[in-house]
Order: structure tokens, then sequence, then C-alpha cells
């Protein structure tokens, strides 16, 4: 499966990652202060934001998972897309002219303001450890990707990709970081339907070949619809998506700091409409991607074999025999590999010159997501750290150098945590995880001081500490032994933010109006 690119695929590679460094280089001449380093001084039109947004969702997580989720499963998590036009229509109507009107470049900010010190801190922590999980979720799928494409080792692509962010995120800030993004929306929705085509054209019978073999496979559903929220059921992936979906526009920094590079309110809600738009369809067109490759490769089953003994070989130790290495094949899933089918699909069937452009669509699906959270963790870290605690004073050079090192130091952390996710199962699973996990508590919180006017700093902690509680449990109770399993948690992973998230915002509504009623009497 391994095999080098042809050196005109490497030429298209370079020359895209040379333009992006290009575009950093020239916004790096209007780049004199921290304000036109976070907010682009609000200049950036709304079609610009939209796309970059959008961009920024399109993340290579969904490039490489979502076609290796449809190909090991069904189209379950296409329902996560269907969960967005609630969530944006929310945060349209109130999170943008919330966040507009406050002026402050964090979306923690606030809480300080509603809570105190403890709640901007707690969401900060929830913010940069997401974004670590997020950053190196999509390093590892890249390298992932590319490893099978170019023979490189998955460390040297990490570090070469993430140099070249680095290096136009940090001379461009934010303008830099949108501007590309929509070049790199562009490309990679390219790349998609370049990709689609190949399959299709590639594939004995073309599409009703594709539909006849996906109906008998059963993969073209949305999950049960039974109210089950054990399994991954429509109604789990919805409210999942749902949640999800209010914390990114809602209070999460990526987004939130876009609001801010738009000229107006309305420019900036139209930005998150054009977002969903694009995203619903372009999320669809990776699950058709996604049904298609399991078509092709069940036609094709002797193109399956390369590919279950690369994961075999990976999942064993060194010195495994032959004969476990046949038996771990034989033993493999779709799921198993999922991830694998469109790298392999990649190299086996698509042919010079279009290889470089739709490596470079993968790329730029990656660039778009990290460069993004470098720039919106350093802008959290300089804002609600180190002005908070460390140096309150800080003059607007020492401020911009700060935010330099901040976006080097967040890209190079992202980039270790992509290293240690090797050998994970699947990206996208991994990625919903962790996410699930961090956000909860983080959205909780933030709905409660939005919605519940009355809650007040006692109430808010404790229910705060109630929700952390419950998380943990959530997420660690599968450990127990099986004398506790009655204590387990009994449903979905990804039940875990919902849960979480009503969790901190209930109880704390709850004590708020115990309060209020003893206050009355």
């Amino acid at each position: 499966m391994m095999k080098g690119l042809p050196v005109f695929d490497l030429a298209i590679i370079f020359i895209y990652l040379v333009g992006m460094i290009l575009v950093g280089v020239y916004f790096s001449r209007k780049n004199k202060n921290s304000e036109q380093f976070t907010k682009a001084s609000g200049l950036i039109p709304g079609w610009a934001i939209g796309l970059s947004i959008y961009a920024t969702f399109l993340s290579s997580n969904t490039f490489l998972g979502v076609p290796g989720k449809a190909f090991g499963g069904n189209w379950n998590a296409f329902v996560f897309s269907i969960s967005m036009p609630l969530a944006a229509w929310i945060a349209s109507k109130y999170f943008v002219p919330f966040y507009r009107n406050t002026g402050e470049i964090s979306a923690y900010t606030h809480l300080e303001h509603r809570f105190g010190a403890w709640a901007r801190v707690y969401a900060v922590v929830c913010f940069l450890l997401t974004q670590l999980a997020r950053m190196g979720s999509i390093f590892f799928g890249i390298a992932l990707s590319l490893q099978a494409l170019t023979g490189y080792s998955m460390q040297m692509i990490m570090v070469v990709m993430g140099i070249s962010i680095i290096i136009y995120t940090v001379l461009g800030g934010i303008e830099a970081v949108i501007w590309t993004e929509v070049v790199q929306a562009v490309v990679k929705t390219f790349g998609a339907l370049l990709i689609l085509y190949l399959i299709i054209t590639n594939m004995p019978g073309g599409v009703s070949k594709v539909i006849e073999i996906g109906k008998a496979s059963d993969k073209f559903s949305l999950g049960s619809f039974a109210p089950d929220f054990v399994g991954s059921s429509f109604w789990v992936v919805l409210l999942y998506g749902f949640f999800i979906n209010l914390n990114n526009f809602g209070m999460d920094q990526n987004y939130v700091q876009r609001y801010h590079t738009a000229s107006s309110s309305k420019a900036a809600s139209k930005s998150i409409w054009l977002c969903v738009w694009l995203y619903i369809p372009a999320s669809l067109l990776f699950f058709i991607i996604g049904s298609c490759l399991y078509a092709y490769y069940d036609v094709n089953p002797e193109l399956v074999q390369s590919i279950k003994h690369q994961v075999a070989i990976e999942r064993l130790p060194i010195s495994a025999s032959a004969s476990e290495i046949l038996a771990m094949e034989n033993s493999l899933k779709p799921a198993d590999y999922g991830d694998k089918i469109m790298p392999h699909f990649m190299v086996t069937k698509i042919p010079v010159g279009l290889v470089g452009l739709i490596v470079s669509a993968i790329l730029s699906a990656a660039m778009s997501t990290i460069s993004s959270g470098m720039n919106a963790s350093a802008t959290v870290f300089s804002v609600d750290i180190y002005k908070r605690y460390i140096k309150p004073d800080i003059t607007e050079k020492q401020n911009l150098s700060l935010l330099h090192i901040a976006t080097v130091g967040f890209g190079l952390a992202g980039m270790i945590a992509g290293i240690a996710m090797i050998g994970v199962k699947s990206i996208l699973d991994v990625w919903w995880q962790l996410s699930g996990i961090f956000a909860a508590g983080m959205l909780g919180l933030f709905l409660l001081g939005i919605v519940s006017k009355k809650t007040k700093n006692h109430e808010a902690i404790i229910a705060t500490m109630l929700g952390i509680i419950v998380i943990i449990w959530m997420t660690l109770s599968s450990f127990l032994p099986a004398d506790l399993e009655a204590f387990r948690y009994p449903l979905h992973q990804n039940m875990i933010i919902v849960v979480g998230t009503l969790t901190i915002f209930l109880v704390g509504v709850a004590l708020t109006k115990i309060k209020t009623k003893e206050q009355a009497t």
C-alpha cells in the first residue's frame, strides 16, 4: 500500500503549502496590533466569514472520518448535520447580538462578570482542552491518510504541516486564517466532488449498482427511530448534534471571534446561516462517498485484503507470527478499517496530478480547523489567563508578542496530541467523545448565565460541581468492576454532553427557585 508520490503531485502539494504561507506574509504587513491580530478590526465581509466557519466545520475529521464511518456503518452520523439549523437559529437570534453588544473578544469574559472568576477559569480550561483534542485528532487524521499516500512517517507529516500552519497563523493573524479558509473551503469542496466522480467512473454498474449494494447492506439508514438512548439511534445523534452545535455557535472561541470580525451583527448572523446551508449538503456528499467506496470494495473484495493486512500489523505487537496476523485479518469488520479506505482508493485509483490536488484538499480541510484553533486558543490565553492573572498592565507591543508565542505553543501542543493518538480505531469516535466530555460543563454553565437571570454565584458553583461529578461518572463508569455493574452509566457515550449540560442548567435553575422562595417567605 505504501508508495511515494510522483514528483508532479509533490510539486502541487508544495505550491499549495507555499501559497498558504504567502497569504500569512501578505497580511503580516497589517498586523501591527493585537486588535488586528484577533479581530481584523471588524472589516471582513460576511460571506468570507461564513465560508471560513464552513471551512472550520468541514475539517479533515469530516473529510476522512465521515467516509470511513459510512463505509463501516451507515448514515447515522449525518443526523449531526440535520441538527444544525435549530442551533444556528438560536445562535443568530440570541448569541451573536449578545457577544457584539458586550464587545469582549473572549467568549468567556462575561462568565466572570456573571458568576465570578472561577466560572471564567473553568470555561477557559474546558475550551483549551477541547482545542487540544480537536487539533490532535485532526493532525492524526491527516497523517494517517498522507502516510498511506506518500510513505512518509506520520510524525514527519505532522511536523511539516504543523510548521506551515504555525508560520501563516503567526504572521497573518485572524485575517490570514479567514482568507486562507475561504480558499480552503473551495479547494476541499472541489476535492470531494472529484473523489466522488472518480469512484463512480471506476465502479462497474455506476450509480445504480452503488444504490443496489447500499440498500442490500442497509447503508443509507439514519439509525433507529425508536426512543433508544443506549445505542446510536437517530435521537441520540440528533440531541448530541444539537448540543455540540449550540456549543460551537454559542460559546466556542473559534466562532465567537469571527462574529467580532464582521462589520455588523446582521453580517455575523448571515455568516452562520451561510455555513449551515453549505455544510449540510457538503457533509451529505462525504456520506455518499463512503457508501460508494463500500460498494466499490464490495465488488472488488480482493483489494480489501492489503488494507486488512496493514491494520492487523498495526494492531499486533512486532513479534506477532504470520498465523496471528492472518487470524486478526479475518476477524476485522468494515468499521475497523473504514478510515483507511479512502487513502487506499486514492493511492490505487487516482491518476497522477489529481492526487496532488486531492492531498491539497485534505490538507486544506485540516489546516483550516487547526489554524483557527491556534488563533482562538492564543486569544483566550492572552485575554483570560495572562492579562487577567499574570500581567494586567501589559503593553500593546508585549501583547502582540505574547499572541505570537502562544500561537506557536498551541500549534506545537496540538502536534504532540496528534502524535499521541497514533493507533486509535476511529478518528471521528474519539473526537466526538472527547469534545462531548469537555463541552458539557461549559455549555451548561453558559446557558445558566444567559437564561436564568436570577441565578447567582453560589447556585452556579453547586450546579457546576454536581455537573462535573455526573460527567466524570458517565465517562469513567465503564471501567467499574463487574460486581459494580449496576453503577455503570447506561446510556450512549454521545449523551454525555446532553445529560451533563442539562444537569448543570436544571440544578442551577432549581436551586435559584428554592432560594427565591425562601427569600420571599
